[in-house]
């Protein structure tokens, strides 16, 4: 397996991202995914000690358990667009209800993601999330694409 391209991994050691499961192990699996790609991570527990996170530090993500102790992570969206912070939000669940699924838009959600979910899935995710793609497609039209890694 190859690693990321140049590109992806400046873009990556740039972004800080906040994790947040209360199930612990699920957390530091995501956490250790986005570490190893070059993302700056942290974590919390839950969605009150993810709003705590969120006063003091600035993130340019924000990926987020939704059935959680305290403050789900739908509540947590909700104080985000309350207090105006735009930051992107992917949301992960084992089950979305359908009430759910409809405020997402109205949340301003950039993705959701179903547990379980591959890793590919979660990369791939993060970085259309934080705008990656659409950054290399500009570069793509301006005869700077670089050589793209298959991944074996």
């Amino acid at each position: 397996m190859t690693g990321p391209r140049v590109d992806e991994v400046a873009h990556a050691s740039t972004s800080r991202i906040l994790v947040v499961d209360d199930e612990s192990a699920i957390c530091s699996l995501i956490r250790d995914v986005l570490v190893h790609s070059g993302y700056q991570v942290d974590t919390a527990k839950d969605g009150a000690a993810a709003w705590e996170a969120l006063r003091r530090k600035q993130y340019d993500l924000l990926i987020t358990d939704n059935q959680m102790p305290k403050i789900t992570g739908l509540e947590l969206v909700r104080y985000l667009r309350s207090a105006s912070l735009a930051i992107p939000v992917i949301l992960i669940s084992g089950y979305l209800p359908k009430q759910a699924k409809a405020l997402t838009a109205s949340l301003r959600i950039t993705a959701t993601l179903t547990k379980p979910f591959g890793v590919l899935e979660l990369l791939k995710t993060v970085k259309k999330a934080l705008g990656v793609d659409k950054h290399l497609t500009k570069r793509a039209r301006h005869g700077c694409e670089p050589k793209r890694q298959r991944l074996t």
